[in-house]
């Protein structure tokens, strides 16, 4: 009998765990992924048949065995799979790290998060939610731990926005600040897992009054995406490493540079202006030139 296979980001963890109940022909094909991930990411469906001296029916019918939905899905899988891999084993921090070793994992780390996020960002929704709101006329920005740490990051750039933004902290605020929204307005939610109960409820509310609703998460479907009009899926490669650090939060702060840059880009002239001098007022502030 079958197991049932789950999802799982190390996909060749799962096909070790799957082998020995796939059919013959089966195994074979797990037998070159196994051997030859990087290969595989690479090839086509006719060339790791021939690989793997099965039919390409064969081929689709093993992506099934082990819970991919077809052949681009398992190449997609595959390659997450051999990233985390690379990551978590090249990565991962110890008590016998020195000083310099602890400095150079944490940077690889973080570099290579933010380079599989980029590689995966949907362009298109982040394009629908500049739109969304470069046409609001209020922001709020919601999250709680390392998502609030993004929305009090997001409140901060609200000259670029050129909105009054607003990142309440507390529950009841929260939920208060999405009841006094209105059409016209946008809320904002930061949540890696779109999990968060308080979170959840915030933007239902927002919804629920008119306001324009986009998700910041690393999960495409949860119970914050049921209440978002743009969710915009920002996939992290954490570990759970005891002293590796959390990476959606730094990945989740470039996204909301991202979003504040664009949409200051299209407010015009007169806005630049605006911003360039509040720059300057502040570099004076600081005591620079």
């Amino acid at each position: 009998m079958h197991s049932t296979p789950t999802p799982n980001d190390n996909l060749l963890e799962e096909i070790v765990r799957l082998r020995d109940d796939l059919r013959k022909s089966d195994r074979r094909v797990a037998e070159v992924v196994l051997d030859r991930p990087e290969e595989v990411v690479a090839m086509t469906l006719a060339r790791l048949a021939k690989a793997a001296e099965v039919s390409e029916p064969t081929v689709i019918r093993f992506c099934a065995a082990i819970g991919c939905e077809g052949f681009r899905d398992l190449r997609v899988r595959l390659a997450r799979s051999l990233a985390f891999a690379r990551t978590t084993s090249h990565t991962a921090i110890s008590d016998a790290d020195d000083l310099p070793g602890i400095v150079t994992k944490i940077f690889d780390f973080n570099l290579s998060n933010l380079n599989w996020a980029q590689s995966r960002l949907d362009v298109e929704r982040i394009g629908a939610a500049v739109d969304l709101l470069a046409a609001a006329q209020r922001i709020e920005f919601l999250g709680f731990g390392a998502s609030g740490i993004v929305a009090r990051d997001a409140q901060q750039k609200f000259p670029l926005f050129g909105v009054p933004c607003g990142a309440p902290s507390d529950a009841h605020q929260m939920f208060m600040t999405a009841g006094m929204l209105q059409p016209g307005d946008a809320a904002v939610a930061i949540s890696n897992t779109g999990q968060t109960r308080e979170i959840v409820a915030a933007m239902a509310t927002a919804q629920t009054r008119g306001a324009a609703t986009v998700g910041i998460t690393g999960q495409a479907e949860s119970p914050l995406t049921r209440h978002c009009d743009v969710t915009l899926v920002v996939e992290t490669l954490e570990n759970t490493d005891l002293y590796t650090p959390t990476v959606s939060r730094l990945s989740h702060l470039v996204v909301i540079d991202i979003l504040s840059t664009a949409i200051s880009l299209r407010r015009g002239d007169a806005h630049h202006d605006r911003v360039a001098r509040m720059k300057t007022e502040l570099a004076r502030l600081r005591g620079g030139r």
